[in-house]
């Protein structure tokens, strides 16, 4: 019979920068976790794998050669981290979980995990790591001992079992610390709304654990396009920590697809061979193209015409696709995420959105709320832009208390719409900051500011007088009623009072009078019905049919384009039977 040779013992934990240092004689003469690990008896280290970063080389070989005085038989290993932000949870994981991936645990080998040195991060993600089970380990901690004893530089040490019931305690405020840290998507989402936390939540799981289309549904300026963002940056992270993954993710694809007009959206997305049509003196690749291997993100999907979608449908089902001119199919492999302001839904029922498409991209969709919604998310927005408009201008801005008590009161309250969610709230902030004298914005410039959102948002009191008076002028108009009750000068004065609502201050100034009188009409009209197909209908009711492929919804669409306007921007609540 042979003897069985006992276990080696195994300890992983980083360098500790603080309270590791020490270069003088004097070192000796305090505790130091990491050193303190060859001063016990009853706890034989034969091997101590330490990861360290570049700039703390030299105190490495100071603790190597320190541990190899105090314990001889004890291999010290080091391991190159390379941590540019040691508080980021999500980089801090992804070093940590790519070193234990690749370490070689040995069965013959017992692993200790040493808690004490490192970040308080890089000791959650340590913990997270063991407790998964990636790494084959129980926990030690280390302390000096206490006073007056607390110069002795062995110190104590204690030995953490997981699987024992008493810390339960243990893991439950390291969990409630993660959240705390965990910085993905939530790292540049200022929010304190309970639901929109949810939201986030659950769209951290979709974009780690799943490849289907993701859909962001919300108003104009809800944010989808920087939530986008945000989730591309947490599935590269996600990739490039995953081995065998047929996505890269090494690009990010943004398209806007209300900019996609008439035959170049075709060109543009699915690319198209030399001579394809009038005008093609080269071949184009496409952006479906150029997001191969990567995720595309296509906002405002609900503007893309039936023929578009049809092609996106098949690239995405079969991963191919044939280019305009092309008798041979393009290959691609590419994750998709797309955004929309849009009811699908009645989209879908009104024709101008395939059900195929929609039930394609409906896997995991996601209905963002508006600021209006998320009225606690004020305060840390307001210091959000503060901070980012202050970085960019290398200013630092501020409010006085009573100026910003005033803007807060105003912004919380029932008269502030933030009809262009954040989009209203940056520009509001953008002004501020550049109008404030001394960097410092104070009542009267807040006072300034109410007075240009009331304007803007069209709340002042005269507006409802207005809007009266445009809609008996244009209802006269629809009903062709020859009694006018106002004269031209009256028309067109009140049909610049409805544009000025919804036109900018150029576009104003540029658009001819009678264009103005038409296109007032025109959104009446919109505004009178429940969607854009109806009103389209109801537009060119008579010369719809003379044409062979009658469109009316996108006759509306390129019309109402031509002035920036979109069909469901425009306020149906404004008009008055």
């Amino acid at each position: 019979m042979t003897n069985q040779q006992p276990n080696k013992t195994a300890v992983i934990g980083f360098l500790g920068t603080t309270l590791d240092n020490g270069f003088s004689e004097t070192r000796w003469q305090r505790w130091r976790p990491t050193v303190s690990l060859g001063l016990h008896d009853e706890l034989l280290v034969d091997e101590l794998h330490i990861l360290y970063s570049t700039r703390d080389k030299r105190l490495f070989k100071i603790i190597v050669d320190d541990v190899a005085q105090v314990s001889p038989h004890t291999q010290v290993i080091g391991h190159h981290v390379v941590l540019s932000s040691p508080w980021d949870f999500a980089e801090v994981y992804a070093e940590l979980y790519d070193f234990v991936t690749a370490f070689d645990f040995q069965d013959s080998t017992d692993y200790l995990l040493h808690l004490t040195t490192g970040t308080h991060v890089a000791q959650i993600c340590w913990f997270l790591l063991v407790e998964a089970g990636f790494i084959p380990a129980d926990l030690i901690q280390t302390s000096p001992c206490p006073r007056p004893d607390q110069t002795d530089p062995q110190g104590r040490y204690q030995v953490i079992d997981l699987d024992v019931s008493r810390y339960d305690g243990l893991r439950e405020r390291f969990e409630a610390e993660k959240q705390q840290h965990w910085q993905t998507l939530q790292a540049n989402l200022v929010t304190q709304n309970a639901a929109y936390q949810k939201l986030i939540s659950d769209i951290e799981k979709v974009a780690t654990r799943s490849t289907a289309p993701i859909l962001l549904i919300g108003a104009t300026g809800a944010g989808k396009s920087q939530l986008a963002g945000q989730i591309y940056a947490l599935k590269k992270a996600k990739a490039s920590s995953t081995a065998q993954n047929k996505y890269t993710l090494d690009k990010f694809i943004e398209v806007n697809c209300a900019t996609l007009r008439g035959d170049t959206a075709m060109s543009v997305l699915f690319g198209h061979v030399k001579g394809a049509f009038t005008g093609a003196a080269s071949s184009r690749e496409g952006l479906l193209k150029s997001a191969d291997g990567g995720l595309l993100f296509l906002d405002e999907i609900g503007e893309l015409g039936l023929d578009e979608q049809a092609m996106l449908l098949t690239a995405l089902e079969e991963q191919r696709f044939y280019p305009l001119g092309s008798d041979t199919p393009i290959s691609v492999s590419f994750q998709l995420m797309a955004g929309t302001n849009k009811d699908l839904r009645q989209a879908v029922a009104d024709g101008t959105f395939r059900a195929d498409l929609f039930a394609r991209l409906n896997t995991w969709t996601f209905f963002l709320p508006s600021l209006k919604d998320r009225l606690e998310d004020l305060p840390a927005n307001i210091d959000y832009e503060l901070a980012r408009l202050g970085s960019e201008q290398q200013q630092q801005y501020r409010f006085t208390s009573e100026a910003r008590a005033l803007y807060e009161t105003f912004a919380t309250s029932a008269d502030a719409t933030w009809q262009g969610n954040f989009r209203d709230l940056t520009a509001s902030m953008t002004r501020l900051t550049t109008l404030a004298e001394s960097k410092v914005i104070r009542v009267d410039d807040v006072e300034a500011e109410i007075e240009r959102l009331t304007h803007l948002w069209g709340l002042s009191n005269s507006l409802s007088v207005t809007n009266h008076v445009n809609n008996g002028i244009i209802n006269s108009l629809s009903n062709k009623k020859s009694d006018l009750a106002f004269n031209n000068q009256s028309i067109e004065q009140a049909s610049w009072a409805l544009l000025s609502i919804y036109l900018d201050e150029q576009t104003l100034t540029d658009i001819d009078p009678f264009d103005a009188v038409q296109l007032a009409y025109v959104i009446e009209v919109c505004t009178n019905h429940k969607n854009q197909a109806a009103a389209g209908r109801y537009l060119y009711a008579n010369s719809r049919d003379k044409l062979k492929s009658p469109n009316d919804s996108d006759r509306l669409r390129k019309y109402l384009m031509k002035f920036g306007l979109k069909f469901d921007e425009l306020d149906q609540e404004s008009s008055i039977d």
